[in-house]
């Protein structure tokens, strides 16, 4: 089965993506009106569980395609020294920055963070966990994963570990493009470091508001394949199936990879 034609292309997200509706919609935790909550939770708990595990760890993360969001730097910040997020549209981008230098009307993220906290075992250390992330995230750069050089016309050392949540399935038209934005991401990552990643599978609609955004459909078998083809040996994958019909996107389940990436 293949995406729809009614691909959803970069300028699209640029002029109709609202990143304050997306939030609302999908990461008001706690609340019953949020059908994101338990992708949200599940997502947590993946990347608290790869986080904690000692493989992955180093000097710099780079985060590919943030979005306006930090859930998935929470339990990251605690093992790398600096980490440099990215995103293709301008609002996105100004919607972090906004969270990252703590300014009037940023979204609140603090049941999240605290979720997330007693996960680790100190859910009052929450302010902490805030502040740590605030001066561990160095950078807010512009991101396209279509280039070779995905945040040109920055230039970036290597780093030990790359993080993509929910970003490449919307990014992608077509396998071929998905295959070759792995590679391009990839240029990124020092050999020896770990790529990681929470995919939604089987999944070709989100919506953010009226607005109806696109998604690669993706099998685990082709995501895995396209993983080894971008020249890394996979360490860890976890799917968990749906729980519960939403309106709001038709996903299946959620994947959760680990790679590592094979000397050059």
């Amino acid at each position: 089965m293949e995406s729809p034609a009614s691909f959803t292309a970069g300028d699209a997200y640029q002029k109709d993506f609202d990143p304050a509706v997306y939030l609302k919609t999908y990461y008001s935790f706690g609340s019953s009106h949020c059908p994101g909550n338990e992708y949200l939770e599940l997502n947590l708990r993946s990347l608290f569980k790869i986080f904690t595990s000692g493989g992955v760890k180093g000097d710099t993360l780079i985060d590919i395609g943030s979005g306006p969001t930090i859930y998935q730097l929470l339990s990251a910040c605690e093992n790398f020294k600096e980490i440099i997020a990215s995103d293709y549209t301008d609002r996105n981008r100004q919607e972090l920055e906004k969270w990252l230098k703590n300014e009037p009307g940023a979204f609140d993220w603090t049941p999240v963070v605290k979720y997330v906290c007693e996960l680790e075992g100190d859910r009052e250390k929450w302010a902490e966990k805030e502040d740590k992330l605030r001066k561990k995230v160095k950078q807010v750069l512009k991101c396209d994963v279509s280039k070779s050089n995905i945040v040109a016309p920055v230039s970036l050392p290597q780093a030990d570990c790359l993080l993509s949540t929910l970003c490449l399935e919307n990014a992608c038209k077509d396998l071929n493009s998905y295959r070759a934005a792995l590679k391009n991401i990839s240029s990124l990552l020092k050999p020896g470091g770990h790529l990681v990643m929470l995919i939604f599978l089987k999944e070709t609609y989100y919506m953010v508001g009226q607005r109806r955004f696109s998604s690669l459909y993706l099998e685990q078998e082709s995501v895995e394949e396209a993983v080894r083809e971008a020249g890394y040996d996979i360490q860890c994958v976890e799917v968990t199936p749906k729980r519960f019909e939403s309106t709001f996107a038709d996903i299946e389940a959620v994947m959760s990879l680990v790679a590592c990436k094979q000397p050059a």
